[in-house]
């Protein structure tokens, strides 16, 4: 159990081992196989090709026709995206009636089940096992990349709430690289034993049901929609390692008694809402550039400038690990430095500097023909522009979406923003072969533009986050949303704002009572 420890005098607590063990074993379920599988199906595809064609001739006496394994293989691949969008849809109604760490915990069933499914495809001789089995781990991480940061936002400190958040990129960067280093043909890439790559699947969930519920509910969660304040308090408590948390519940009734409506707002209600009308632009802008700024491209052409390079046809396993880990240092770097650079620098910075390697990228590309070393420079803007997003564009969406928002609104904000996110993911999918097949090494330029474009609404909108309660953040899109505030809300407003005052105020009217 947690000792409760002294107030910092600076009203910074120190981070605690239950909030890091919340976000740790939070994130290792959730974003860590949503990462995973990103990168999983890389390594077996030539296996598992023919293991489709096997059990075709099994079947029907014949091999498989090549248009019908194209067909086969793209719905592989390409379901995982229906599940995330099915698993985003329903994830509101998910976290009303389990609330945050029940639907993080309820949401291993969909891995464990597509862990089964996966695993035994091969020995049931049904192809059909593995679609359905990347459809339900689709699910799992389309509710998870919803829940996850929602519950990552609520059980954080504002002065850590990036930091925090940034365990969501962090994981889905350690997943990526975790599969390609399982995929690996010393270990489990190789024909007899590349089912078992969806064995370990099951692995990160397990961990998960066996630490997270020892852990805290989302204390915001606990007191303003289960109307639970010793539950939340106690939550509170263990989060911040600290026994006096009436600062922090006050914060939160303040937000409760501001909104108009302390009842969960549906989807329908949040698109009408005038209130929230930029915020939900910014998070669909935001969400949108997340997944069509190219870095899914990017996969796409990696080999193919390795082998252009020179690069033998073994090690490419290996030089690939290179963008795994790249992505996971990056990631990390980020998360070390969010709460001083801030959350809009970050996201910028990180859009603005893919558009310029995607830039040099595409010259490169045009050039690597006639010029022996210039594949060699094509690779390094490749590492720079998985650097670029993961600086920023890789967690930091996730992590607005849930500051955006006030607790009404959280639930149908993710939904929205989880549709966006993993219909904007199919489309890259679907749009990218034809645009690669129109333009050639120019299909970059598409993504530059993208990055720019991004980048020049964020500067403009998106007021920065940090270290602001959920209702300053309100209140820093009134304008542009065009909302007068009443004298009790903008009371309200300005006593959040001074909340890091409170702790200071309340010990002199104790030491006035006293005397």
């Amino acid at each position: 159990m947690d000792k409760p420890q002294k107030d910092d005098p600076s009203g910074k607590q120190p981070v605690t081992a239950c909030l890091l063990s919340a976000a740790f074993f939070g994130a290792l379920g959730s974003s860590f196989l949503y990462g995973y599988n990103l990168s999983v199906v890389n390594a077996p595809a030539l296996y598992i090709k023919a293991f489709y064609n096997k059990t075709w001739i099994e079947r029907y006496g014949d091999p498989i026709g090549a248009e019908t394994a194209t067909l086969l293989w793209s719905i592989t691949v390409s379901i995982f995206a229906i599940g995330g969008l099915l698993g985003a849809l329903s994830v509101s109604l998910l976290i009303k009636v389990f609330g945050r760490k029940g639907t993080l915990l309820l949401n291993n069933s969909f891995a464990l089940t597509a862990a089964l499914l996966l695993t035994l495809g091969e020995k049931a001789k049904s192809f059909e096992m593995l679609i359905i089995g990347r459809l339900i781990i689709g699910v799992d991480s389309g509710i998870a990349l919803s829940a996850l940061p929602m519950y990552l936002g609520e059980i954080s400190p504002r002065h850590i709430r990036g930091f925090i958040g940034q365990f969501n990129s962090i994981l889905i960067c350690l997943g990526v690289f975790t599969g390609q280093v399982l995929g690996l043909p010393e270990l489990l890439g190789q024909e007899p034993k590349w089912n078992y790559l969806f064995s370990f699947l099951a692995l990160p969930a397990m961990l998960q049901l066996c630490v997270l519920p020892f852990l805290p509910e989302s204390p915001r969660y606990l007191l303003m929609e289960r109307r639970d304040e010793a539950g939340a308090e106690r939550a509170f408590q263990r989060l911040l390692g600290k026994k006096d948390v009436s600062q922090e519940l006050e914060e939160v009734y303040t937000e409760a008694r501001a909104q108009d409506n302390s009842s969960t707002i549906s989807v329908l209600q949040l698109l009408k809402s005038p209130t929230v009308r930029w915020q939900l632009i910014t998070i669909i802008i935001t969400m949108a550039c997340y997944q069509l700024c190219g870095l899914n491209a990017i996969w796409y052409y990696t080999n193919a400038i390795l082998r252009e390079a020179g690069f033998a046809e073994h090690t490419l396993p290996y030089i690939t690990m290179s963008t795994g880990f790249i992505e996971t240092l990056a990631a990390i770097i980020s998360g070390l430095v969010i709460e001083r650079i801030g959350r809009k620098p970050l996201l910028i910075f990180g859009f603005s500097a893919m558009a310029v390697f995607f830039s040099l990228l595409t010259v490169f590309l045009n050039f690597q023909d006639s010029v022996s070393w210039m594949p060699y420079l094509s690779f390094v803007c490749i590492l720079a522009v998985i650097a670029s997003f993961c600086s920023g564009p890789g967690g930091i969406p996730f992590i607005l979406t849930g500051e955006l928002f006030e607790q009404s609104y959280r639930p149908a904000a993710f939904m929205i923003a989880g549709t966006v996110n993993w219909l904007s993911n199919f489309a890259v999918g679907l749009l990218f072969p034809f645009i690669q097949e129109t333009l050639q090494s120019f299909a970059f330029l598409v993504f530059a533009v993208t990055c720019i474009l991004g980048s020049i609404y964020l500067h403009v909108v998106l007021p920065e986050t940090k270290n602001k309660t959920f209702m300053d953040i309100s209140q820093s899109f009134a304008k542009i949303n065009k909302i007068h505030l009443s004298p009790t809300r903008e009371m309200q407003l300005v006593l959040s704002t001074k909340s890091d005052m409170n702790g200071k105020v309340q010990a002199v009217a104790k030491m006035e009572t006293s005397f």
